[in-house]
């Protein structure tokens, strides 16, 4: 069996779970493209989940989720306000921008969320031609740094988009480990903060692959499948993405894995406190710890346990956490941190 690693919660194979749930429908002949019972079962399971007046499709990955999403929303003379970290700035390969036309305004942040006081700044030429009009705030939970927006934060973000005739989107690839972490349902930090529209993401948790996205008023999803089509992410075979999704929101599912992801990068984080040259830089809210290390150590420990390093210039790593990692997992891991650093500090002091 393959170690386990820490670098990314997408590098953690399908739950079984998952893998039995696609089995079960794998029978027979259904209609494509979504018109099959399956499909419709796991649209209703979403209903229950955010609201029966929501509207959900299906797609393939996270990046058409995000961006789908808010051009829904957007004209290609909007612009789209989100984090400096956010995935859609820094991971997404400028597809927000090829495919909405819109421009992204990014706020500096140094924990990963965003603030009405960091939005304002873009809010201003509002109705002047010359500039490009901010139509969507976007905003990441868990974000990209691994803390957690909490329900009032959001609250204020959305009522100062509404107020400023705005929409609010949240890449929710990690929304499961968020809703782990105040111990509260999906429709909570959604709905119930004035979330417009939803990238609803379990790849990370446990799943194969597949998003929804979700329109928290049924009218922002008008002619919605058209875009869906001309996105290229209308699934001809679209009941093994439902079936998955289904599986995914039933007793808990969802919650369970996230849970275990969230308890390990806190397992994590106890045990690398206790070793002498190490740094925490962020709250560890979901299912990511980050932390600065010598830079000598850190290619002998990727070797042993592959990481990214988040930021060269300062040796700031991130180890993610999965559904499927184990307290031995972590032991093991954090020994050998802890054996990396003390050789290292061996090795400066022979050299001091």
């Amino acid at each position: 069996m393959n170690k386990r690693g820490f670098a990314s919660d997408n590098n953690a194979g399908v739950h079984p779970e998952i893998l039995k749930a696609i089995e079960k429908i794998n029978e027979g002949h259904v209609i494509a493209y979504g018109d099959d019972p399956y499909t419709r079962q796991a649209l209703d399971c979403l209903k229950k989940t955010f609201g029966s007046e929501t509207e959900a499709y299906f797609v393939f990955i996270g990046t058409a989720a995000n961006v789908l999403g808010v051009g829904a929303l957007t004209r290609p003379f909007h612009s789209i306000i989100c984090a400096e970290t956010a995935h859609m700035q820094t991971d997404e390969c400028g597809a927000p921008e090829k495919w909405t036309g819109c421009k992204l305004l990014t706020v500096p942040t140094t924990d990963g969320k965003i603030t009405v006081e960091g939005i304002r700044r873009h809010i201003h030429d509002i109705g002047f031609e010359h500039h490009s009009q901010p139509r969507v705030i976007s905003i990441t939970q868990a974000t990209e740094m691994g803390t957690v927006y909490k329900p009032d934060e959001i609250r204020q973000i959305t009522a100062y988009a509404h107020s400023k005739n705005m929409f609010v989107h949240m890449d929710g690839a990690r929304i499961s480990n968020a809703a782990a972490c105040f111990d509260t349902s999906l429709k909570e930090l959604t709905a119930g903060t004035g979330i417009d529209v939803l990238s609803f993401g379990g790849t990370k948790n446990g799943l194969m692959y597949g998003e929804a996205i979700i329109f928290f008023d049924s009218k922002l999803a008008e002619n919605f499948k058209y875009l869906r089509k001309q996105g290229m992410q209308l699934a001809s075979k679209m009941r093994f993405i439902a079936a998955q999704f289904d599986r995914y929101l039933k007793d808990d599912f969802w919650l369970e894995n996230a849970r275990n992801a969230n308890r390990m990068a806190r397992l994590l984080e106890e045990k690398v406190r206790t070793i002498p040259g190490i740094r925490i830089t962020q709250k560890v809210e979901a299912n990511a710890v980050f932390a600065i290390l010598p830079p000598g150590i850190i290619a002998p420990l990727q070797k042993e346990y592959f990481f990214y390093v988040w930021d060269e210039s300062t040796s700031e790593v991130r180890w993610m956490c999965s559904y499927d990692t184990t307290e031995e997992d972590i032991d093991k891991f954090s020994a050998c941190i802890r054996e990396k650093m003390e050789n290292h500090a061996r090795k400066s002091q022979q050299h001091s």
